[in-house]
């Protein structure tokens, strides 16, 4: 009998994981749905008017999440000052992302944001306190090699732009490096926080540039906020469901979606350098989650042997 409860609890587990799994898939792919969206009206309309009109229909999809954890949890948060620096640096790398593409293929824009996990690992030991070992060093260095193959310095890729989208990724991963000291906070919080700050640069930078939209062209903006919003859920729900060291790695995905959607929606071809920076970054960032799995794998007594 208690095989039989133990097969099905593996079953169950087995079951949920694979769920977990299917929604990362999705929320990436949505993601990269809000990442052509977003390229494609910044072609036509302000940056503020994009973030205004996102944030506002976001927030009025989770509008049911924000009356389910009511004011306390929304309110009364830990750590008020870094809530405050991470909902601005969340702002920040929104604002960083939409000019970027308005310059570059939105896969020149994705490599350099994937490099967000390379830059957390290099800023983990001074921020938070975490040990980086020899492995992982070399990783981020070679990561930051392939940061400079993608730029291509002596080519067209060495622009403005690409320092812009290089900015956007450093506050995306000094975003996710504050999350890391915000355990406590729920989803909701944060994502409402981060969602409110934008709102209110949109609503601040609207007005100097302000197209008014046809009727198209607003149901688009609306439909941006809800993607966006969907992506996020989809994938917190399935970091609920499966280990993070299973869904994880699947954000890389966002570069082949990237570089088809660039292609066929934009008629975008990445040039040789940028396509071996991706790799490279892609192989450094990779690595560095594997060894960070077993570094997390080791008792606190065997971390000094860790290298």
């Amino acid at each position: 009998m208690t095989i039989g409860k133990a097969s099905t609890t593996v079953a169950v587990q087995s079951g949920s994981v694979a769920l977990g799994v299917g929604l990362m898939f999705l929320g990436d792919f949505m993601f990269a749905v809000n990442d052509v969206m977003g390229k494609w009206l910044v072609g036509t309309y302000s940056v503020g008017m994009v973030l205004l009109v996102r944030s506002a229909v976001a927030l009025v999809v989770m509008s049911p999440l924000i009356w389910r954890a009511g004011p306390a949890n929304l309110f009364r948060l830990e750590r008020p000052g870094i809530q405050f620096v991470r909902a601005v640096l969340s702002t920040a790398e929104l604002i960083l992302f939409y000019v970027a593409v308005m310059a570059l293929p939105l896969a020149d824009v994705m490599t350099f944001y994937l490099a967000a996990p390379i830059w957390v690992a290099a800023l983990s030991p001074f921020l938070l306190g975490e040990r980086v070992g020899w492995r992982r060093w070399s990783a981020i260095g070679v990561g930051f090699v392939g940061v400079v193959v993608a730029l291509a310095p002596s080519g067209s890729s060495l622009s403005p732009a690409a320092f812009i989208a290089i900015a956007g990724s450093l506050a995306f991963a000094l975003m996710i490096v504050l999350s890391r000291k915000l355990r406590a906070t729920s989803d909701t919080a944060l994502v409402f926080w981060q969602t409110a700050g934008a709102l209110i640069a949109g609503i601040v930078i609207a007005p100097f540039a302000w197209v008014t939209p046809d009727l198209t062209d607003t149901a688009l903006l609306g439909l941006l906020g809800i993607v966006a919003m969907s992506a996020h859920m989809l994938i917190n729900r399935a970091l609920k469901l499966a280990p993070a060291a299973v869904v994880a790695p699947i954000q890389y995905t966002l570069l082949v979606w990237a570089l088809l959607f660039g292609y066929f929606v934009f008629g975008d071809v990445p040039g040789p350098s940028m396509i071996l920076g991706a790799a490279i970054i892609v192989a450094a960032g990779l690595f560095i989650f594997e060894r960070q799995k077993k570094v997390s794998a080791i008792t606190p007594a065997d971390v000094q042997d860790v290298v």
